[in-house]
């Protein structure tokens, strides 16, 4: 067991452990000022120093460990012993996004079980008809774009197309950003994001004595955002009142549980979880499927691959056509499992302790930031055969390829594993089997040129691509 007493002889201090040279009063804060870079950073100190070890933000020491072994405990042991960094908590209450995401305790436990009323497995066979017409228009734009010959940048078609279905899924708004050029909610959704991490990991919370023209875009993002959602939330309200009471989407379920005397649930929470699933749907799943075209675009040998499959499974549909099909399509998981191995759309994530903790023999006193850092583990031969090699049937049942399945993290784990994840491999498997079904892709330019973006999420600076139509 890696829990060990505070009292054995044998703990370490944080202080004990290998850190990067630093300078007086800052620490190592002047290193991290390119926020678009920081997960860069802590694993070229991880690469340097090797793991665990530690970094220091002004007074702050940081513990770093990207063993999946110790990461399955901290991950295991919430919400008791860790908890999200409090920071997250902080600004997303000062921005209005205490949602599902960052919100803890008792509060955590009554949103989730929300939130999995409408993400979970057993709501998507339902929801299958919006899905389907939601992928038939990213199939029309990037038919539109092989037509002419064109090139595509698939971050921004991405993100579109996961906008539709969340809002579909969660809100029962259909705000079709795919057909519509000029989408405000997507725009402003963009500059939300970077201002989020960028105050997470401030030492100094500057925004509160001086503003920014960042952070003037911000508040006027912000502003245009609530009054979207808070038409949003006017309308499901109407409509639960014509439904007699009984909701048909999850905003209209937290309505429905906000109207229950002494639910806990205020308006305050129902806009921050509308605003999070917003946020959630837009970044992780389409830049987990960016990721993935990127690397699909340079091997013609899988595309060739995929498209067989693509063709057994949906026949001469251009798009799977029933939800049955999708359970097939195990093929397309890998490949994008494959992707976010070599570029984790959750490259780091930031955890806290509650109270003391022994971690490994190391002693976390109450209040202790500690890092996750994931792709070292998942490009180490101890834990996936030939890591450097990107093979998508290592994730097939029973491949040899797999040998520890721990050290994959990009769902989370424990107790707060990604709720929507059943939502996210079905997105997955529309849009890879869908596009192996109608074109082959190029990569347009140069790979090399592609940078890793931090912004909460890693995502790709561009994936443009050349499509072309399949006979």
């Amino acid at each position: 067991m890696a829990i060990a007493s505070p009292a054995t002889d044998s703990v370490r201090r944080l202080v004990d452990l290998p850190s990067p040279r630093g300078l007086p009063i800052v620490g190592n804060f002047h290193q991290l000022l390119n926020f678009e870079e920081f997960h860069r950073r802590i694993e070229s100190w991880e690469a340097e120093l090797g793991q665990p070890f530690t970094f220091r933000m002004f007074s702050k020491s940081i513990l770093v460990t990207s063993d999946p072994r110790l990461a399955d405990i901290v991950l295991h042991e919430r919400p008791e012993a860790f908890r999200r960094l409090s920071a997250i908590q902080t600004v997303a209450d000062e921005l209005g996004l205490n949602g599902l995401f960052s919100v803890e305790g008792s509060d955590w436990f009554r949103q989730r079980k929300l939130v999995l009323q409408a993400l979970g497995p057993n709501q998507l066979p339902e929801f299958f008809p919006t899905l389907r017409t939601i992928t038939g228009r990213l199939r029309s734009r990037w038919e539109r774009v092989a037509k002419v010959g064109g090139v595509t940048d698939v971050v921004e078609d991405l993100t579109r197309y996961t906008v539709d279905v969340t809002s579909s899924l969660s809100f029962g708004q259909d705000v079709n950003t795919l057909e519509h050029e000029e989408d405000a909610v997507q725009r402003h959704l963009g500059v939300i994001f970077p201002k989020l991490t960028s105050r997470i990991f401030s030492p100094v919370p500057y925004w509160k004595y001086l503003r920014l023209p960042s952070d003037r875009k911000l508040q006027r993002s912000l502003a245009e955002i609530r009054s979207r959602v808070q038409n949003i939330i006017n309308s499901a309200r109407g409509e639960l009142t014509a439904q007699s009471g009984v909701p048909r989407n999850l905003l209209q379920s937290m309505l429905s549980a906000a109207a229950e005397p002494n639910s806990g649930i205020t308006d305050k929470d129902v806009y921050a979880n509308v605003l999070t699933l917003l946020l959630a749907g837009e970044d992780t799943t389409a830049h987990a499927l960016a990721w993935t075209l990127y690397f699909l675009s340079q091997r013609s040998d899988l595309q060739a691959l995929l498209r067989h499959e693509a063709k057994e499974a949906l026949g001469e549909a251009a798009i799977a056509p029933d939800y049955e099909t999708t359970t097939k399509l195990t093929l397309f998981d890998g490949v994008a499992f494959e992707a976010m191995r070599f570029k984790p759309v959750t490259p780091l994530l930031g955890l806290e302790t509650n109270r003391d903790f022994v971690l490994d023999g190391i002693l976390l006193p109450a209040g202790t930031p500690v890092f996750l850092c994931a792709r070292p583990a998942m490009m180490d031969d101890r834990y996936f055969t030939n890591a450097r090699s990107f093979e998508p049937s290592r994730w097939s049942r029973g491949a040899e390829g797999t040998s520890s399945r721990q050290a994959f993290t990009q769902f989370g784990g424990g107790p707060r594993v990604c709720p929507g994840r059943s939502l996210a491999i079905r997105e997955i498997r529309m849009v890879l089997s869908m596009l192996s079904r109608n074109f082959s892709i190029e990569f347009a330019g140069d790979p090399g040129e592609v940078r890793e973006i931090f912004s909460f999420t890693m995502k790709p600076s561009s994936v443009p691509l050349r499509l072309r139509m399949l006979n």
